[in-house]
């Protein structure tokens, strides 16, 4: 008994270095996103693998190669829907949700706020978190998919029609409509201000972003 109870004790142990470092080599693989920076469907996928590797090393009757199968399944899934998500916005935005304005030039945006199911205590207490006490600070208040709050506090310069709160208007190529809404644009007003400055293919602009009358632009592979 006492030999058969060593061996287990050693194979559950050789078992669970190597599931160690088949897991951490994975979540390399998978991407370096932080906890609180998961979406529901990598936090899915963070559970299942660990819930799976601690089956295999418990299950010492199992052969490790048939347990490993699922883990490497969904390790596979993972990657490529982070390829098709490189290349799809629309996808990034049904998998990974979207960042919702929730305070508007000062303004509380009670509309999207009940959108998103996320209540004045809650606003309230990242705000503090962040060291802002009155509302009447904040230009523009973002909850990010992650469940995070990024705040935009007012400027301090004189000139009270400045903001410090960025938009990007093309992300990848895809002009992003509800941003030109937000500064009262449209797509007409950014083609012509793009031709003015020599960028004639919004397809080949990486990152264009607005703020303060000023355009920023970052073209693809340059």
């Amino acid at each position: 008994m006492k030999g058969e109870r060593k061996v287990e004790i050693i194979e559950v142990s050789w078992r669970t270095v190597l599931l160690y470092v088949v897991i951490i080599i994975i979540f390399r693989f998978i991407g370096q996103r932080g906890i609180n920076q998961l979406n529901v469907i990598d936090l899915v996928v963070v559970l299942m693998i660990s819930e799976l590797g601690v089956v295999a090393i418990e299950d010492t009757g199992e052969s490790l190669l048939h347990q490993l199968v699922p883990i490497l399944i969904l390790t596979l899934i993972q990657i490529g829907l982070t390829y098709i998500q490189l290349k799809s916005q629309k996808l990034r935005r049904v998998l990974d949700g979207q960042p919702i304005i929730v305070i508007r030039q000062g303004k509380i945006d009670e509309k999207q706020m009940k959108k998103s199911r996320y209540n004045l205590d809650d606003l309230l207490l990242q705000l503090r978190d962040k060291n802002i006490g009155d509302i009447r600070e904040v230009d523009y208040a973002i909850l990010e998919p992650s469940g995070t709050l990024s705040v935009f506090k007012k400027s301090e310069s004189k000139d009270k029609s400045e903001s410090v709160f960025l938009l990007p208007l093309v992300i990848d190529g895809i002009i992003q409509e509800k941003h030109l809404n937000l500064i009262n644009k449209n797509s007409s007003w950014l083609f012509n201000e793009l031709k003015k400055r020599g960028y004639k293919d919004v397809k080949r602009i990486l990152y264009c972003s607005f703020l303060n009358g000023q355009l920023f632009v970052d073209i693809k592979n340059e």
